[in-house]
């Protein structure tokens, strides 16, 4: 499994418009009838998105994403309005499932327009749905408008988490770097305070018997000055 952090990494070397450009194009890719079911498209958008280092950059990000996004979703509605139902008995439907398409449909019946808004957040069926609307008849004025408003919430939406979740890595890496310093120096302190306090307490000892003995040798010194005395 690939690591996200080299994926940020290897995208924040690249020229910045070489980003927007490739998220641009896997955004056109998922959400191209056929290309969809091969490419990770929230992933693509989450690595993009934590790699923003400028407010112009998530505005170009996000309206590039979604301007593919959308014409994606209008190349699925020219080829079911091309070719109608059919495309239901096409190997791609049938091989992802043609449940999937008939969940599309009856999303359509519904809800018409309001379904390719909505279905633009489920996956599989926000590939089929484009398809699904050009073959059921559904107008293209009324088409369109659902389709933009719902790519630019898809892009907003992934582009803006990855974008958040790069934020909160930098200032986690900030905070990090500055308590392993307070780490250390606790653990320098600790470290001291108990070979200090194991030292003393080898010095304790030696030190009441040094007493012990001083105090031995003065009252020896004493006694022989009071017998003689007497």
């Amino acid at each position: 499994m690939p690591d996200i952090g080299d994926g940020v990494s290897v995208l924040t070397d690249l020229p910045w418009p070489l980003v927007i450009v490739l998220a641009g194009v896997l955004a056109l890719s998922e959400c191209t009838f056929g290309l969809g079911f091969l490419i990770p498209g929230e992933t693509a958008l989450f690595l993009a998105g934590a790699s923003v280092t400028e407010p112009s950059y998530f505005l170009g990000l996000v309206a590039v994403v979604a301007g593919c996004a959308c014409a994606g979703d209008c190349f699925g509605y020219w080829l079911g309005h091309r070719f109608g139902p059919r495309m239901r008995q096409t190997r791609i439907v049938i091989k992802l499932g043609q449940t999937h398409w008939d969940r599309a449909a009856a999303m359509l019946r519904r809800h018409g327009s309001g379904a390719v808004f909505t279905a633009r957040f489920l996956p599989v069926v926000r590939t089929l749905t484009p398809v699904a609307a050009g073959a059921s008849g559904l107008s293209f004025r009324r088409f369109l408008p659902a389709a933009l408003f719902g790519a630019c919430g898809w892009s907003l939406l992934h582009v803006g988490l990855g974008t958040a979740a790069g934020a909160s890595a930098t200032y986690l890496e900030d905070v990090l770097g500055r308590a392993s310093w307070i780490l250390f120096a606790t653990l320098a302190l600790i470290v001291v305070s108990t070979l200090l306090w194991r030292r003393y307490r080898r010095r304790g000892p030696e030190s009441e018997n040094d007493r012990q003995t001083e105090r031995s040798s003065m009252s020896r010194d004493r006694f022989p000055q009071d017998s003689s005395s007497h």
